[in-house]
């Protein structure tokens, strides 16, 4: 698909937007002028429309929501935000951690309807694409994309501060195999963004975070040919917590590329452990690997399911037998990156007769790892694993469940995190976030976005 980059006054007379003259604070005229819709807050649908997944936001109220229909209706989102300074953010799957797609009294930019696969070996993704239309769409042509399991996750958010995948040690981040976007910046650009155009904008957008620089509607990503997977399950007994822990961070660090794991630690008295995770290959070559775990620690059950790659997708997003519908939960989370083995004992110790709480790890390394720090906006290229804390807020106060997350994420140690599990109080979020790419990130986001219209609390 050929790209053309439009200066402000064009691309907004092309749109319709010159004829509207200056704007005033009128939601109805900006409604007049989309090709998609604008729901406000009198509309019937109002509330199903901004309902986002973290249910602890379930009280915010954005001033509207823009169902764009295409990328005219972003520039112009973005041409009345940034006239009125009305807070705005991007929105494909709902899931920010910290509700920052639902902006109170703000305006809400959904990309839903920016959504497909054009499949090949690069494949063209639109930008509102959930995670199980993406590997629908893959896996009817054959291909394979590193990219999430949460089946209402969207593309957007996840691929542009990363991308955790079940296959990732083998083909590496979301944002590793991205090729090219399309951006609307906020001075009413529509960007082509590649290595040759825009490359810092192209560097900042693998790694540095959903929100930030402007709205991406497309993506490019170099997909692999689909493979056989295997993923599996080791069940392990109940006070084994802390010799399953130990035992994992020793395998997991020495393991082939196409071997990803986790491990999961679920609070309770005592505190369960259950080791998981995806081959890239056959159950037979699988099983040595897990035999060098099972050796040292004592299994309940052992679980291995041969699959392709698209019933693997669909395993993994608990859509074997249709998918369920999106209803949300209420939670509060945050995530460190880890670099050295931790102290097992002390791991598990926070989580013993805690409530609802887990800490969830997955391997990072192989791929994920070849890559320098500074190549990507990415930072975390020498981590051994993420770290996702994660408290259920259902029956006590946010205020509760942050001082409950905040136990296990500070009692771990660890000083930086994944910014796609973004957490209103990290502390040092840029350094925990950024690292040593900061200050760049900050360089590209003050040359294309120098009103800050897309700022948010934690925005580079």
């Amino acid at each position: 698909m050929d790209v053309v980059e439009f200066d402000r006054r064009t691309f907004l007379g092309a749109t319709g937007l010159a004829a509207l003259g200056t704007w005033d604070r009128d939601w109805n005229r900006l409604r007049r002028v989309l090709n998609g819709r604008l729901v406000l807050p009198g509309d019937a649908d109002y509330d199903t429309v901004r309902r986002p997944y973290n249910l602890v936001y379930a009280q915010r109220r954005p001033a509207a929501i823009a169902l764009c229909a295409d990328e005219a209706d972003v520039a112009r989102c973005l041409e009345f935000t940034s006239a009125h300074r009305v807070p705005v953010a991007a929105r494909a799957g709902r899931h920010s951690y910290a509700g920052y797609s639902v902006p109170e009294n703000g305006l809400v930019v959904d990309l839903s309807a920016l959504s497909g696969v054009h499949a090949g070996p690069v494949s063209t993704v639109g930008a509102g694409t959930s995670m199980i239309d993406l590997y629908e769409g893959l896996g009817a042509a054959g291909r394979l994309l590193p990219a999430g399991t949460c089946r209402s996750v969207g593309i957007g958010g996840l691929a542009l501060g990363g991308g955790i995948s079940v296959v990732g040690r083998k083909y590496g981040l979301t944002s590793d195999r991205l090729r090219g976007a399309r951006v609307v910046t906020p001075d009413g650009c529509l960007r082509r963004v590649d290595a040759e155009h825009e490359p810092d904008l192209f560097w900042a957008l693998r790694g540095g975070g959903g929100g930030n620089f402007g709205i991406v509607t497309s993506f490019r990503f170099a997909t692999a040919p689909a493979r056989d997977l295997a993923p599996f399950e080791l069940r392990t007994p109940p006070g084994a917590a802390v010799d399953v822990f130990g035992a994992w961070q020793e395998w997991m660090v020495d393991l082939p590329d196409g071997l990803w794991s986790a491990c999961r630690l679920d609070s309770g008295t005592p505190t369960r452990a259950l080791v998981s995770g995806c081959w890239v290959g056959t159950p037979e070559s699988l099983t040595p690997l897990l035999d060098r775990l099972a050796a040292k620690v004592p299994v309940l059950a052992r679980d291995v399911r041969p699959m392709d790659s698209l019933t693997a997708m669909r395993y993994y997003a608990n859509c074997l037998n249709g998918c369920p519908p999106f209803t949300g939960l209420p939670f509060v989370a945050s995530s460190r990156m880890v670099r050295r083995p931790l102290d097992p004992a002390r791991v598990v110790g926070l989580l013993d007769g805690e409530r609802a709480t887990a800490i969830l790890c997955d391997a990072l390394g192989g791929a994920i790892g070849r890559v320098r720090a500074e190549d990507t906006a990415f930072p975390h290229r020498d981590a051994i694993a993420a770290a996702q804390v994660f408290v259920e807020a259902a029956g006590v106060s946010e205020a509760q469940a942050r001082r409950e997350l905040a136990v296990v994420r500070d009692g771990l140690g660890l000083g930086t995190g994944y910014v796609n599990y973004i957490d209103p109080e990290m502390p040092d979020w840029r350094t925990a976030y950024y690292g040593r790419n900061y200050p760049r990130l900050r360089r590209v986001a003050r040359r294309y976005d120098p009103d800050r219209v897309l700022a948010f609390p934690q925005s580079v």
